[in-house]
């Protein structure tokens, strides 16, 4: 919704100009890049189990000064939310990507990230087409803070989780492990799968 919105935005409701719109997106943007520099650093300090809810309530709390922008200075507030929704979209995409394929078994790996990318990445242009409908109706900024506001608050389904009692991943070295046992299997007919066979000659599947 919000990212359907933030150029009409900066044009029409902030009056920046074609060339000025560019250059702050292009700096919000930076926020991805430290993100991913971070990350790391984050989940070891933070724990990477619990940095998936951290990164969507505390570092996606700066998000909400976008709805806040005005022409003039305040533009910056613009830059700013917009940077620290992507350094959090980041943060919590690696951590939540790595705590998937540290919890789920191997030979699942493909099936899982079909699954959560047609559940996530499905809901993406439902978004942007509510985002148009909504900005339409009620206005550009008034859809912004639905969207960031909602977006934000979506962090604490996995607050309430069972995730929020882990620090760190749970069993990752042990589910390493296990895959290297797999894999030195006598006999093994496809590798890390324990001499069992996939249906139709199948490889294993990998997810990214």
């Amino acid at each position: 919704m919000a990212v359907a919105l933030e150029i009409v935005f900066l044009v029409r409701v902030l009056g920046v100009r074609p060339a000025g719109t560019g250059l702050l997106i292009a700096v919000a943007s930076l926020g991805g890049v430290a993100g991913g520099v971070l990350s790391g650093r984050l989940s070891r300090r933070i724990g990477s189990a619990r940095i998936i809810w951290y990164s969507m309530l505390v570092l996606g709390l700066p998000a909400l000064l976008v709805p806040l922008a005005a022409p003039g200075w305040r533009v910056a507030f613009f830059v700013i939310g917009m940077a620290f929704m992507w350094l959090s979209a980041v943060v919590y995409n690696v951590a939540q990507v790595s705590y998937r394929q540290a919890i789920c078994p191997p030979r699942l790996l493909g099936r899982m990230n079909a699954a959560v990318r047609w559940v996530v990445w499905g809901t993406i242009p439902l978004g942007g087409l509510l985002g148009g409908v909504l900005g339409t109706v009620l206005g550009v900024r008034a859809t912004l803070w639905i969207a960031f506001i909602g977006s934000w608050a979506a962090g604490w389904w996995v607050f309430f989780s069972p995730l929020r009692r882990v620090r760190d991943i749970p069993a990752e070295r042990g589910l390493q492990e296990r895959g290297l046992e797999d894999q030195r299997a006598p006999g093994s007919g496809v590798p890390g799968h324990g001499g069992r066979e996939l249906p139709g000659g199948a490889g294993p599947q990998l997810g990214d």
